[in-house]
């Protein structure tokens, strides 16, 4: 890779790790759905300017909950309900584990040794991680959280179908889908009394955290990381992506005063390590899996 793009590469990480404080200081005004469907509708402003890539609505629809609505709704209720947000970006790129996992079992492509090595590993990482909930979040929560990657995962299977367009342009019409729906579900559940008075009373810090979820963590970076995925192997780039829960991490014990256990953090190493095993090793046929945006 040129060293521009290497740097690019970086730059969507750290964009994404980021991602994970700016939902953090979002969620403390505005509730998961709510937050969720501001997030889409701002990063599918680029619809009024690109064409709809030649993909059916059914599909993009399919893909767009999976992959979108689904993965990001769970995220973001999880970390509204204490989940720390360096935990978070962790467990969410468990996504790569989960989608080896349903490939095999949806397309019998069977992973390599070295790839069932790293989705054991990850494992016992995340059995390591089972083992400190209910301390300082509920086992709701994390439950609720760990069905982000498995959403994530089934997104990237689905993703297949749309093969051969432009990245960005399937991608900003992906983010049409979700806001209607997610908009709907915040009227029913938070009121259209509360919806407009968080709307309204929203800070200027929950607004920049917004745009910078919506316009950067979502549309920019997806589109950076598209074009990466176009002139590069997905070998090339997708290991790039363990960056992102590095950074998360990092950034939410620095800002946050997050800590670990010694429990926790070596769950957290492992599943990381787990993952970085099936990134790296040469797949048979297994999928590109796409990494975790913020």
């Amino acid at each position: 890779m040129k060293p521009s793009d290497i740097c690019l590469a970086v730059l969507v990480a750290v964009t994404w790790g980021l991602g994970f404080l700016a939902s953090r200081w979002a969620l403390d005004e505005l509730s998961p759905a709510l937050m969720t469907t501001l997030r889409f509708t701002i990063a599918a402003l680029p619809c009024l300017f690109v064409r709809r890539p030649n993909v059916s609505w059914p599909i993009l629809i399919s893909i767009s909950f999976w992959l979108f609505l689904g993965q990001f709704l769970a995220q973001a209720w999880g970390i509204a309900h204490g989940v720390p947000v360096g935990l978070a970006s962790v467990i969410v790129q468990s996504q790569a584990l989960f989608t080896v996992v349903f490939a095999a079992l949806a397309f019998r492509e069977i992973p390599t040794r070295l790839q069932m090595a790293g989705i054991g590993i990850a494992m016992v990482g995340l059995l390591m991680i089972c083992g400190t909930v209910g301390f300082d979040f509920s086992v709701g929560a994390f439950a609720v959280l760990l069905t982000a990657p498995i959403s994530f995962a089934i997104g990237n299977l689905l993703l297949r179908r749309a093969q051969d367009v432009p990245m960005f342009d399937l991608f900003a019409w992906l983010c049409l889908v979700p806001p209607l729906p997610l908009l709907a579900l915040t009227l029913v559940i938070d009121g259209p009394q509360t919806t407009w008075h968080s709307l309204i009373h929203m800070s200027p810090k929950g607004l920049v955290s917004m745009l910078f979820i919506g316009a950067i963590s979502t549309c920019v970076a997806y589109w950076l990381w598209g074009r990466l995925l176009r002139d590069y192997t997905a070998a090339q780039v997708v290991p790039f992506a363990l960056l992102v829960p590095f950074v998360g991490a990092a950034a939410s014990s620095v800002v946050f005063g997050e800590t670990f256990g010694a429990l926790r953090l070596a769950g957290m190493i492992t599943v990381i390590g787990g993952v970085a095993i099936m990134l790296l090793s040469k797949r048979r046929s297994a999928p590109q899996a796409l990494p975790k945006i913020a």
